[in-house]
C-alpha cells in the first residue's frame, strides 16, 4: 500500500500540520510526519485545504440489485468517493428487496468488490416492505452484513404494532429503525408540500402532520419498549419539536436532515420542473430555517443525503408521473458548506459531527467517524473551502443526472479522499482500486 504525506492540512480547520498516512493507519501528525516518511511516500499539497475524517452517509440509494439502469453500487459508491465519503449505508428498497440475509451480504459483498467506500446495507423492516411481517432481521444481523440499520425507506411502517415488535427484536443486537415518516392515508395522490403554493398551483398537497404524526407516535413507542428509533428525512419545523421534545425526556431518537431540504423550498415547484419532486417534498423558508437551526443546536444530529437516482425517463416527463427522488451524494458536502458552515451557524468541527462522527455512531460503524489522530484509521478526506463550482449532472459520477442542483454554483470541492490509507480520489479525480479486497469484516 502506498504511504501519503499530507502537507499542510487543517485538520477541522484548525493550524495547518502534516499527516502520515502508513498500512491505513494514521502514523504521524506534525514535524514527525516528515521525519517518519519513506522514501517511497507520496506528497499531497494540502496547503489551504481542511481535513476532515471521512464521511458517513446514512442513508443511501444504490439501487441494486434491480435498477441498475439508475445506479449500481460500483457508479454508486464511486460517486460516494466523490463526494468525500468513505462509508455509505444502502437503503433496502431494491428488487428483490434486502429482507433476507442472503440480500444484504450480497450487497456487502458487492461494496467490497467495488472499493470505493464500505457499503453497510440496511435490511427491510417488512417482508417485501409490504408492513404485513417483520423481515429476518436477526438473520440479517448476524450475517456477513453484519447490519444493524434497519428501514422500509419509501414506505412508513404505520403498523403501530409491527413498530413495537420491531423496536423490540432489534434491542438484541443494538440495532435501530430507521422509519420513513409518513402517515399513507393522510398522503394519497400527494404531489408536493401541503400550502400555499400547492393551493395555487392545484397540485394535491402533503401535510406536515403526516410527518410528524408518525414520528409523534413512534418516539412514544421507542420510549415504552427502550429502543433506538431513528427518524429519516426529517422535513417539518413541527418534526423538529417533537424530536427535541424526545430528547428532553430522555428518549433514545435520533433524527437527520437531507441537505436538499437545508437550501430549497417548495417555491420551486412553480417551475413544474421534476427535478425538485422528491419524497418527502420540498417545504417552506420557515421549515428550512428550523432544521438549519435544530441541526446547529444537536437537535437534529446528522445530515444524511437520501441519495435517489432515476434513469432519465423516469424524470423528464410531467411533474404528476415523475418519480421522487434527487442525487445528492457529490453535493452534500458543498450545501453543508453554504447553509450551515459560511453563515456561522456551524465550525468544521460540528460538520465533522454531523456528516461522520454522529452516523458512523448511529450505525454502528467501525473504523469510521474516529479523529483525526496518530493511530486511527486513515478514513480521510480533503476538501478546499474556497473552490467554487457549478454543478453540471452530465459530469457527475452518479450514472443518474436528477440533480435539484443543476447550474447552481456551490462552495466547496472534495480535493481528495483516503479509506483506510489508499486513495479513492486525488486531485478531485476518482482512482480505481488496483485491488478490491478490501473492506471490513
Amino acid at each position: 500500500m502506498t504511504s501519503y504525506l499530507i502537507r499542510g492540512a487543517a485538520p477541522l480547520g484548525a493550524e495547518p500540520t502534516d499527516l502520515l498516512l502508513t498500512g491505513g493507519v494514521i502514523t504521524a501528525t506534525g514535524p514527525d510526519a516528515a521525519a517518519q516518511a519513506g522514501t517511497d511516500v507520496r506528497t499531497v499539497d494540502a496547503e489551504g485545504l481542511v481535513a476532515l475524517p471521512g464521511l458517513v452517509d446514512l442513508h443511501t440509494h444504490l439501487r441494486e440489485p434491480g435498477r441498475e439502469d439508475a445506479e449500481t453500487v460500483w457508479s454508486g459508491t464511486r460517486a460516494a468517493a466523490m463526494g468525500g465519503f468513505t462509508a455509505v449505508h444502502a437503503m433496502a428498497n431494491t428488487s428483490p428487496v434486502a429482507d433476507t440475509a442472503g440480500v444484504v451480504e450480497q450487497v456487502w459483498h458487492l461494496g467490497r468488490q467495488a472499493g470505493w467506500t464500505d457499503v453497510l446495507p440496511v435490511g427491510a423492516v417488512t417482508v417485501g416492505l409490504r408492513g404485513e411481517q417483520l423481515a429476518e432481521l436477526g438473520a440479517m444481523a448476524a450475517s456477513a452484513a453484519r447490519v444493524r440499520v434497519f428501514s422500509d425507506d419509501g414506505v412508513c411502517v404505520w403498523d403501530p404494532v409491527l413498530m413495537r415488535r420491531a423496536l423490540e427484536y432489534v434491542k438484541a443486537f443494538d440495532g435501530v429503525i430507521a422509519q420513513h415518516a409518513q402517515e399513507p392515508r393522510l398522503t394519497q395522490g400527494a404531489q408536493m408540500n401541503e400550502g400555499v403554493v400547492s393551493s395555487e398551483l392545484g397540485l394535491t398537497g402533503w401535510p406536515a402532520v403526516a410527518e410528524e404524526s408518525i414520528i409523534a407516535r413512534d418516539v412514544l413507542l421507542a420510549e415504552h419498549v427502550g429502543s433506538r428509533v431513528h427518524i429519516c428525512h426529517l422535513s417539518t419545523a413541527g418534526s423538529v419539536e417533537i424530536v427535541r421534545w424526545a430528547k428532553s425526556r430522555g428518549i433514545d431518537v435520533t433524527a437527520e436532515v437531507t441537505p436538499h431540504h437545508l437550501l430549497l423550498t417548495d417555491e420551486l415547484a412553480r417551475s413544474y420542473d421534476p427535478a425538485y419532486k422528491v419524497n418527502p417534498p420540498l417545504r417552506t423558508e420557515q421549515d428550512v430555517l428550523a432544521l438549519r437551526a435544530a441541526l446547529a443546536d444537536g437537535t437534529i444530529d446528522v445530515v444524511a443525503t437520501d441519495h435517489a437516482p432515476h434513469p432519465v425517463e423516469d424524470k423528464d416527463c410531467e411533474w404528476a408521473d415523475a418519480a421522487f427522488g434527487m442525487t445528492g451524494l457529490e453535493t452534500a458536502l458543498p450545501v453543508v458548506i453554504e447553509t450551515m458552515v459560511e453563515p456561522g451557524l456551524m465550525s468544521w468541527a460540528d460538520v465533522a459531527r454531523v456528516l461522520s462522527s454522529r452516523p458512523a455512531h448511529i450505525g454502528r460503524v467501525e473504523g469510521h467517524g474516529r479523529p483525526v489522530a496518530v493511530g486511527e484509521p486513515a478514513n480521510l478526506t480533503l476538501v478546499d473551502p474556497a473552490a467554487r463550482v457549478v454543478v453540471d449532472g452530465a459530469h457527475q459520477a452518479t450514472t443518474s443526472r436528477n440533480t435539484p442542483f443543476q447550474g447552481r454554483t456551490l462552495p466547496g470541492r472534495v480535493v481528495a479522499t483516503f479509506l483506510r490509507g489508499r486513495a479513492t480520489v486525488l486531485d478531485a479525480q476518482p482512482v480505481p482500486a488496483a485491488d478490491h479486497s478490501g473492506g471490513p469484516r
